[in-house]
């Protein structure tokens, strides 16, 4: 089997947060600002202090058969996970994908 590897943005609304959840989220608003958002296979969220939404970044390693849909369902559930790891819940999760293969990286000159 080949394999591949998808990287993937899921977007997503905190779902209504009580005082608790808010305070915590807030003490860790700087460990999770956009400047720490990274691709990797366990994922990061990153939110802004309004507490609105968050995003989920992730790679995703898939064989050549896997469709898109499949890939994003696996983000998805990571993204879930990952923002009740945060000790929130979370609505409305939009995700695209890109296909690793198909970026292209231009270099620069020197």
């Amino acid at each position: 089997m080949t394999s591949k590897a998808y990287q993937v943005i899921v977007r997503g609304k905190f779902a209504p947060l009580d005082a608790e959840q808010r305070a915590e989220l807030l003490a860790r608003a700087d460990e999770h600002d956009v400047f720490a958002a990274r691709f990797t296979e366990e994922g990061t969220v990153t939110y802004e202090r309004s507490l609105l939404t968050f995003t989920f970044r992730c790679i995703v390693p898939a064989t050549a058969e896997d469709r898109e849909d499949v890939v994003i369902g696996r983000t998805e559930t990571l993204a879930a996970a990952a923002v009740r790891g945060l000790g929130a819940d979370y609505r409305d999760l939009r995700s695209v994908s890109t296909d690793l293969d198909s970026i292209k990286v231009r270099q620069r000159g020197r």
